[in-house]
């Protein structure tokens, strides 16, 4: 196999007797470089679709988090309204730019690492990627959300700050990592990166996991294993009611955490932010401010998400199979 043969055939060498021809390989490694280039395209048009879509609730959302003002329907309305009215309708998309930095690398990354988690589960434990036993298919979709975590959080710290400062403040996202560099230093950039990695592992494992189960369920119920993809929203749409729901407490207190150098609060350690809501505002009116909201958000963007990645892989494979046939 190093040599990039094997021995397949059978033929006859001058003395007439049986000799086994080497025959060429082809080599797995361009399709595999293929299907991590198509993984990151669909994981990156996921992330942008979804984000977009819901956009002005999560910047809500993330208003009410960082404040200690009671969050209800009807404030989340009236939030939403006088934005429109003071600053125009596109305003309701502020910070949305940040968001498309930070969510296109994320969500390629995220797609891309599950999918690669899956493989190598898959091999390690004997499964195919597509039939994981739980436990590994929970265990891939938390690596596959710590990875991409890791490696682009700066961006989401940076679409915290402009989503909840007036734009005066910051005129670009160039501006917000310069700033915050040189008034809080290069560790601000991390604050809040804890809570952020204990909340997703809970988050994209539950998700991906809900996901992959509710299909797997789906093609052994109705014997199709492809989903329509009304059906696909509504198992993602479900796999992200659960994930947000376990993981929303650290979701509130890392937001608190990424935006107290604006909000004039000085938040240390996780715990010790915690204890800062619950005394100022109550566990379920501080922990839980907004998840009404992301009830409504999270399972709407979640849904699009894991859809526009399914459907994209999907074209991709059938584009590419047939330039292998034109070929």
């Amino acid at each position: 196999m190093e040599n990039g043969i094997k021995e397949s055939q059978v033929g006859l060498n001058k003395n007439g007797t049986h000799v086994i021809l080497p025959t060429p390989v082809v080599s797995e490694e361009p399709k595999n470089h293929k299907s991590i280039l198509n993984s990151l395209l669909s994981g990156a048009l996921a992330g942008a679709v979804a984000k977009t879509s819901v956009a002005p609730l999560d910047r809500t959302k993330i208003i009410f988090q960082v404040s200690s003002n009671r969050f209800s329907a009807k404030e989340a309305y009236r939030l939403i309204y006088r934005t429109y009215l003071n600053e125009g309708f596109l305003s309701l998309w502020r910070g949305n730019s940040a968001t498309m930095v930070r969510v296109i690398p994320y969500a390629a990354i995220q797609f891309c690492a599950h999918e690669q988690y899956k493989n190598l589960l898959g091999s390690y434990y004997g499964f195919q990627g597509s039939a994981l036993t739980p436990i590994p298919r929970l265990l891939a979709g938390a690596l596959a959300g710590t990875t991409a975590t890791i490696l682009t959080y700066p961006l989401d710290l940076v679409r915290a700050r402009m989503a909840v400062t007036p734009k005066e403040m910051y005129s670009n996202i160039l501006h917000v990592f310069m700033r915050m560099s040189r008034e809080e230093g290069l560790k601000s950039l991390y604050r809040g990166f804890t809570p952020t990695v204990l909340g997703v592992i809970p988050y994209a494992g539950i998700s991906f996991f809900t996901y992959e189960t509710l299909k797997k369920l789906h093609a052994e119920h109705s014997g199709r294993m492809q989903p329509y993809p009304f059906e696909r929203l509504l198992f993602g749409a479900c796999a992200g009611l659960f994930g947000q729901s376990a993981s929303y407490p650290l979701d509130v207190v890392r937001r608190r955490m990424q935006t107290a150098g604006v909000t004039g609060h000085t938040y240390g350690s996780i715990i010790g932010t915690m204890q800062e809501i619950v005394v100022e505002e109550g566990v379920i009116r501080g922990l839980y401010k907004g998840l009404s909201m992301n009830w409504v958000k999270g399972p709407v963007a979640v849904g699009i998400s894991f859809t526009t990645f399914d459907l994209t892989q999907i074209l991709l494979k059938k584009l590419q199979q047939v330039s292998d046939i034109q070929r």
